[in-house]
């Protein structure tokens, strides 16, 4: 139902592999996405997964930090000059729109589309992007405001009810297809409405983008309804003890212990420290993983592309392995 694009899964800096946070998300069979995060180069990162930013419907914004960010005013610009009508619904801190503000009135910025901000500070139901997608907005700990969205998809199948159809005598052909269609048909002299002759089941996924956080179990009560959480792995805990609690990053472990104690059946790990950008470093992360959390887990690469599909399973469909390129 859900695809994931890692378009970065860097922290703090670029590297020659890996670059700094963005996640496309869209709803399967649909050309409609989602961006979560754009830091710096995030554009170049959507032309290369073939993205078009006429069909991005709306961009989710973490925080305020620059690996995070610095990316959105040039992609707005961008969306702009290819030609880009429709409205941009952006969901931020306050402060995005502050900076938006300021770019367009210093640097002669014109959008021919008009931008819809929400404050993802008060947003405090999820908000509904169309009928199949919803964003809840889920505060974070970090050295600033930090929030994770909650990405909620939904998908309604219909298919014939043939033993009631084969029970009216219905012959097969174009009453069938008006059927399948949606619409009332005349038969025998009456009306026998659609709602009647179809089944419908609904099916339904959840997942957890994280941004920069230092303390997991807060989305212990989301992730009870969860499928996927997608969180910072940004060091070892050996690193994290090195470093201190200033940064406000999560280890490895912790994140592993946290989906272990809620049962969460998928992680993807991503915002890995620069020192584990080549293959042995991205084996420490995933080896520390594996010693805390008996569930699936992947460690993201930039272009790793993910499907969660209806039954809530995970599927890497496409790698990027940064390290053979």
């Amino acid at each position: 139902m859900l695809q994931f694009t890692f378009l970065g899964t860097s922290s703090g800096v670029p590297s020659l592999t890996r670059n700094v946070s963005g996640l496309a998300i869209h709803l399967n069979k649909s050309k409609d996405w989602i961006l979560v995060d754009a830091g710096e180069g995030t554009q170049h990162r959507i032309q290369q997964a073939k993205l078009s930013l006429q069909h991005l419907k709306a961009i989710c914004i973490t925080h305020v930090h620059g690996d995070h960010c610095y990316g959105l005013m040039g992609l707005l610009a961008s969306a702009g000059m290819n030609g880009r009508k429709e409205p941009m619904i952006i969901i931020a801190p306050k402060e995005i729109q502050q900076w938006f503000e300021a770019t367009c009135q210093f640097t002669e910025l014109f959008l021919p589309y008009p931008i819809e901000f929400l404050d993802v500070n008060a947003l405090t139901q999820p908000y509904e992007l169309n009928e199949s997608i919803s964003i809840e907005p889920i505060q974070l700990s970090h050295r600033v405001e930090s929030y994770a969205f909650g990405i909620k998809a939904i998908q309604t199948q219909r298919k014939l009810n043939v033993e009631k159809l084969a029970q009216l005598e219905i012959p097969k052909g174009k009453l069938w297809g008006d059927v399948q269609q949606g619409q009332n048909i005349e038969w025998n002299g009456r009306t026998i409405f659609n709602q009647d002759l179809v089944i419908e089941t609904t099916q339904q996924v959840y997942a957890i983008v994280g941004g920069d956080n230092d303390q997991p179990n807060l989305l212990a009560q989301q992730c009870k309804n969860a499928d996927l959480l997608i969180h910072d792995t940004t060091y070892t805990q050996a690193v994290l003890d090195k470093v201190g609690a200033g940064p406000m990053h999560s280890s490895a472990k912790m994140v592993a212990e946290f989906v272990e104690s809620v049962k969460l059946p998928h992680l993807i790990a991503t915002h890995l420290s620069p020192r584990y950008h080549d293959e042995q470093g991205i084996q420490t992360i995933h080896d520390e993983i594996a010693q805390h959390y008996r569930g699936q887990f992947f460690v993201a690469n930039d272009f790793d592309r993910y499907e969660l599909n209806a039954d809530g399973d995970l599927t890497l469909i496409d790698s990027g392995k940064p390290w053979e390129k």
